[in-house]
């Protein structure tokens, strides 16, 4: 079956700038990442939750979300998502390579863009742990909720896979199969998709003791999607030059040719600069660290001449609380604030050019505030391994969505001008 699109040209980059339909793109975007899953034919897939999803996006004037195009198995592990696209290596679940293919066809109508990310250096979707683990790594170190787990311990292993000859070699065999795939719904090929925006080598790699070999894989990886695809961009996925030992050098990592643009991730709790508990006392402060993390890879993406996401971003409902009932008046202010740079920096034509808040949970709801996710429990914006409700965005948090709504609007339509000097 084939079905027909209206004609839309890929996203391109000119200078510092995203291009589409020879005009200049900026987006306010989404993190969506499991939205393959909602798209399969068969559990867990939920297609009408979907479409109404992608409708409430779209009204929201939302153009562009980050998904998922990898997960790894074995089906059942530990906080992860079940069930996985790759249960075993090269071994495919066939429904959600469907529900991939459906999210995009459903992206389309709707003409928003996708960055699909085909990897994670984290756990929650198997990534850079799960492959050393199939080719000779020991048992995985799990990091929190894990017993007596270590981020940093966990870090060190999924970073071996840079050196695991095998392990990589696999992965290159699954972005033959996800880059070189044609759409079963609509005839067509991804390379030829003007939906994909980018291919993204994975979730948050860093390089932590292997710099050089993460740099090496980094230009590998990217040189493979572009031998199969040379219509679309590449992107890392990188959280930038964080204060913690991640082995990352933003300019370095982002160099080559075969990168297309740059990304930065901010999470002001995580990072220990913001605590909910403490709204007044905190948050000044963790927004202007915030602000002048932006500011400082804004430079650096604009010495490469290459534009600039802010990709993943977000914080928790007041006072931390997990509940979807709370309020998110903590949340709202920062949301606001940081689309407000972000807006003022594209208007003033700098190469910033979109940014994704994390996450969408829409229609899903945790079972319960706080518990880690259970296959079964619906999908919602915070990954398996997280305490359920965190960062999610409901489609109900009518004074969250407000404020998405209108900087989307401004970004969506088409005010934004790049300086003179960087237009075609």
């Amino acid at each position: 079956m084939s079905v027909s699109l209206s004609a839309q040209s890929i996203v391109e980059v000119r200078g510092n700038h995203f291009y589409r339909d020879g005009k200049p793109y900026y987006f306010l975007g989404a993190n969506f990442w499991y939205g393959m899953h909602l798209g399969a034919p068969s559990a867990p897939g939920n297609r009408e939750r979907l479409r109404k999803e992608l409708d409430q996006l779209e009204a929201l004037c939302i153009t562009n979300l980050r998904i998922m195009a990898g997960s790894e198995g074995p089906d059942g592990a530990p906080w992860r998502v079940d069930p996985s696209l790759q249960p075993a290596p090269g071994i495919y679940n066939e429904a959600l390579l469907e529900g991939l293919d459906f999210l995009l066809l459903e992206m389309g109508k709707r003409k928003m863009t996708a960055v699909v990310c085909l990897n994670n250096f984290w756990p929650w979707s198997g990534g850079f742990a799960q492959y050393h683990r199939w080719f000779g790594g020991s048992e995985i170190p799990y990091p929190p909720p894990a017993e007596g787990g270590s981020w940093f311990t966990f870090a060190r292993y999924s970073s071996r896979f840079y050196k695991n000859q095998l392990a990589m070699t696999a992965f290159d065999e699954h972005i033959r199969k996800i880059v070189g795939r044609v759409n079963s719904l609509t005839g067509k090929a991804y390379r030829d998709d003007p939906t994909i925006m980018s291919w993204q080598l994975a979730n948050e790699p860093r390089g932590i003791f292997r710099p050089r070999a993460y740099r090496r894989w980094i230009k590998r990886t990217a040189k493979l999607i572009k031998s199969i695809d040379t219509n679309h961009l590449v992107s890392i996925g990188s959280e930038g030059n964080t204060a913690g030992p991640t082995g990352n050098h933003f300019r370095r990592d982002h160099a080559p040719d075969l990168i297309d643009y740059t990304t930065i991730h901010i999470w002001i709790q995580n990072w220990g600069w913001y605590d909910p508990e403490q709204h007044e006392a905190t948050y000044e402060r963790a927004l202007a660290k915030a602000v002048a993390y932006i500011d400082r890879h804004l430079k650096k993406a604009e010495k490469l001449k290459k534009p600039i996401v802010l990709e993943e971003f977000g914080i928790a409902r007041d006072l931390g609380d997990h509940d979807p009932a709370a309020t998110t008046r903590q949340r709202d202010q920062y949301y606001g604030d940081i689309f407000q740079h972000i807006y003022q920096l594209a208007e003033r034509g700098t190469a910033m050019a979109g940014c994704n808040f994390w996450a969408w949970g829409g229609q899903g709801r945790p079972g319960a505030p706080e518990v880690i996710w259970a296959a079964g429990d619906d999908l919602i914006g915070d990954p398996p391994h997280e305490h359920q409700g965190w960062y999610s965005v409901y489609d109900r948090d009518d004074s969250t969505l407000r404020v998405i709504k209108r900087y989307a609007e401004k970004c969506a339509a088409g005010e934004i001008r790049p300086a003179i000097s960087s237009w075609p």
